[in-house]
């Protein structure tokens, strides 16, 4: 790890800051992208299942709550 300091010591700010991050996307870019779309496809799925499972247990509760009420609970 010192080496890589040393190495970088003689640098301008530029290099460090600018370039090498940009090299980095473009290397890994790919990476990057292929799992930052997976854990948004992930998200969006997990919040489509939770909003399907909330319209079905409203439609249930309405429907069913409104015609007889039965001995097993309240909820």
């Amino acid at each position: 790890m010192d080496g890589i300091r040393q190495i970088f010591a003689g640098m301008p700010w530029w290099v460090k800051w600018v370039a090498v991050p940009l090299l980095a996307l473009f290397v890994f870019g790919g990476v990057i992208t292929s799992i930052l779309g997976a854990l948004i496809g992930f998200v969006f799925k997990l919040l489509l299942f939770v909003g399907l499972v909330s319209g079905l247990v409203f439609v249930v509760k309405k429907f069913s709550g409104s015609g007889s009420k039965s001995s097993s609970g309240e909820w």
